[in-house]
């Protein structure tokens, strides 16, 4: 029997979770840590005065890997929260009376995008084949090969399709090929954000993302992004999995080449198995002595890391009529908000900046008569951040805001919460403030991430968002996966099983 072998898990957001779930429906015995209140990592709650805030993640695409990710367990999502797809699935705003909103219908796709560009239908659908093509490969072949080495992908089948791929392409060149008006351009390269890089920086590969976006469609969970956490958490404590809230793990002990106490501010704990889900950067050089490290500070810095964000959590007294659930604020210039995150690391002077309004689809997110808002900014990781920054960007954007939708809301805010980089730090122990991980540039891509297993402790593994697949709730969760089948197979070799 499994049962006996102990395997700890530290971190409970979307990867620790996942990996919990199929290690202990195969028979093991395991230990969630997690240093927070509640489960979920970036994805957690916040209430006040009747209104309740998703903190982290709010966009659910890719439903297919949540699907599968639940049918291991003979389940579906169904079984734990409503889905609903957005129509629209969200708007972008260009400037005041100048707005597009995005048709969950391919037939009504094509046809908005034939009034801004003339002929542009026909290289839609053809993009979107292509897209369809890298999101099958890409999502059936790559993301679940744990990527310890090259010689995982030097297999001729996927070499083959690889050629299709391309990987060595910029996503950028790839949107220009087909499309001229720069509307069109922005609305297909605003995915990638997600991806934490500038699309000159991200390769034509993630034009996947279009085809998860414009294809499979924007999805809500009713009750919020935080029904997911809460789905996995009841399915893996219905598996056996016990999950110790509010426990920081303070420092991993080594001996013999493996983990020999994990100590947190509440006890050690003993374990044949741990699984890193926290920041990899903190676990890597602030819980591990330094011999045992998997890389140099150095490394860390010359990383390129997904941007923060600049958020806000506002509860307004009165409802709003002109925006949708999703807002995407692209009124002032693209690339110069990019290079202000990427190139010349600074606070933007004119930042592009985003609003989900849940309360639009959600009646029970808001008291009555009231709307539930969430602004998001992003800005380079690393930056300082203080109160005053904090306050002279809100209304900065909230200006920008009522100016664009022709509405004031300033004296209807009954509720405020701000969060940047220093929570980031302070709450998920984030490297540099980063909000979504590890950039996805193509020197960060597959084996060139930083690795799944600890080079010099047999028995550690990390999964998550700085680790492979990357960033996102949906590679999250595949990361969980393959890091669970990982700690598996190095149980079965060393006999502890």
């Amino acid at each position: 029997m499994n049962k006996l072998k102990h395997i700890v898990v530290i971190g409970s957001g979307f990867a620790g979770l996942s990996a919990a779930c199929v290690l202990a429906k195969e028979g093991y015995r395991v230990t969630i840590l997690e240093k927070n209140k509640q489960s979920g990592g970036r994805a957690g709650v916040w209430q006040q005065d009747g209104f309740r805030f998703d903190m982290g993640p709010s966009w659910y695409w890719m439903p297919d890997v949540f699907e599968n990710f639940f049918a291991l367990f003979g389940k579906k999502t169904s079984d734990f929260y409503e889905l609903k797809r957005l129509d629209p699935g969200y708007r972008i705003y260009y400037g005041k009376d100048d707005l597009i909103d995005v048709p969950a219908d391919g037939l009504e796709l094509s046809k908005l995008f034939e009034s801004i560009e003339p002929g542009s239908s026909i290289q839609l659908a053809e993009f979107l084949k292509q897209a369809a093509y890298k999101y099958k490969v890409g999502m059936g072949e790559y993301v679940f090969r744990p990527s310890h080495a090259i010689t995982e992908f030097i297999d001729l089948n996927l070499l083959k399709k690889s050629l299709n791929m391309q990987l060595l392409s910029s996503m950028s060149k790839h949107v220009r090929r087909y499309f001229k008006e720069p509307k069109l351009i922005q609305l297909l390269e605003f995915p990638v954000l997600f991806l934490g890089a500038t699309p000159q920086d991200t390769p034509a590969m993630y034009s996947l993302m279009n085809y998860a976006d414009l294809v499979l469609g924007t999805w809500y969970p009713m009750g919020g992004m935080n029904e997911i956490v809460k789905a996995m958490v009841k399915l893996a404590e219905g598996l056996g999995v016990e999950i110790k809230l509010d426990t920081e793990v303070t420092k991993i002990e080594v001996a013999n080449k493996q983990v020999s106490n994990i100590i947190t501010h509440k006890g050690n704990i003993q374990a044949d198995m741990v699984i890193a889900g926290a920041d990899y950067e903190h676990v890597d050089q602030h819980l591990l002595d330094k011999p045992y490290r998997n890389y140099t500070k150095k490394y860390w810095d010359s990383r390129v890391m997904s941007p923060s964000s600049l958020l806000f959590y506002i509860g307004i007294n009165k409802k709003i009529n002109d925006i949708q659930h999703h807002n995407l604020f692209f009124d002032e210039d693209f690339e110069q908000h990019a290079k202000d995150i990427y190139t010349s690391p600074k606070w933007p002077d004119k930042p592009l900046f985003y609003v989900c309004c849940t309360s639009k689809t959600d009646n029970t997110v808001a008291p009555e008569g009231c709307e539930n808002l969430f602004f998001l900014m992003p800005v380079a990781p690393g930056l300082e951040d203080n109160d005053n920054i904090r306050e002279q960007y809100f209304e900065l954007i909230l200006g920008r805001f009522e100016a664009i939708i022709g509405q004031s809301i300033r004296d209807a805010i009954i509720v405020k919460r701000s969060y940047a980089l220093n929570d980031f730090k302070t709450d998920y122990h984030s490297f540099k403030g980063n909000a979504y991980g590890l950039a996805n540039t193509l020197t960060q891509t597959a084996f060139f991430k930083p690795a799944m297993r600890n080079k010099h402790v047999k028995n550690l593994l990390y999964t998550g968002q700085l680790t492979v697949p990357g960033p996102g709730v949906p590679p999250a969760i595949i990361s969980g996966q393959v890091v669970a089948k990982e700690a598996m197979a190095y149980l079965n070799r060393s006999g502890k099983v």
